[in-house]
């Protein structure tokens, strides 16, 4: 199991274990977000967040969408709302192998399906038309 700390309010530091796929640990405020990444269904998606972990692009970042019983956002802002240079956007790799179930993670984007680079969100309930929107979930 490979093991990664994100860090939100988010400051993340990389550790890694033995598994099938990679976990990463959210450390934030108010405890820690454990979330198993699915590699062999994302591979694109997996590689893309966990260069951001190991850059530490998220350490010190913040949670800056957050709406009840829906999902919460993070991976883009720091507490002074200042936005974080990314890389190239990614491929949309969604489809209907990993669903916007509740608890899983998500990359966030524009109306571009393309347009993915930091920013994720952690879906707070099922979200069904998500996955009709076409928003890849990758755990």
């Amino acid at each position: 199991m490979r093991m990664f700390y994100v860090a939100a309010i988010l400051a993340l530091g990389v550790s890694s274990v033995q598994a099938a796929n990679p976990v990463v640990i959210i450390e934030t405020s108010l405890g820690n977000i454990k979330i198993e990444l699915f590699e062999k269904e994302r591979p694109e998606t997996v590689k893309n967040f966990l260069k951001y972990v190991e850059d530490k692009h998220y350490d010190g970042l913040i949670f800056h969408r957050v709406i009840d019983g829906f999902m919460i956002q993070g991976g883009g802002y720091d507490s002074k709302q200042e936005q974080r240079k990314t890389r190239d956007p990614i491929k949309n790799e969604s489809d209907d192998k990993v669903p916007n179930k509740r608890g899983y993670i998500a990359m966030a984007r524009t109306n571009d399906l393309n347009s993915a680079t930091s920013q994720f969100y952690i879906n707070v309930k099922d979200n069904d038309f998500l996955d009709e929107n076409k928003y890849c979930a990758f755990r």
